[in-house]
């Protein structure tokens, strides 16, 4: 498996939630993409997860429903609908490029207040 985390930038935060289906919203029949230029991203494949850090939490996941490789080092993950808000019980730093996931998924909570940051 290679669930993949990336960071949201705080300037980007609201953008990011308006782009459409956000965890809590019905499916809306689009597909969303996440643009990167980190390699990791050629690791992930359709129905693994994807998940988001905001504002030093972990925010939730969607699954993946495929990875689009331009030719020249850049990647969008794609998702569509199904987001799942949780976090974790400890602070994420932001961080550049993507990462691996690092802790265990029974550590994952539910968080209704994903939104607020």
């Amino acid at each position: 498996m290679a669930d993949l985390v990336g960071t949201c930038p705080r300037d980007f935060w609201n953008s990011w939630i308006a782009e459409g289906d956000p965890a809590g919203s019905p499916y809306s029949g689009e597909e969303w993409g996440w643009f990167t230029r980190s390699p990791l991203a050629a690791s992930i494949h359709p129905g693994e997860r994807f998940y988001v850090v905001a504002h030093g939490k972990l925010r939730g996941w969607a699954p993946v429903t495929r990875v689009r490789n331009s030719g020249d080092g850049a990647y969008c993950i794609c998702r569509r609908g199904d987001a799942v808000a949780c976090t974790v019980p400890f602070a994420i730093p932001g961080f550049r490029g993507l990462r691996r996931v690092w802790w265990n998924l029974e550590e994952e909570i539910e968080f209704p207040d994903w939104r607020t940051p």
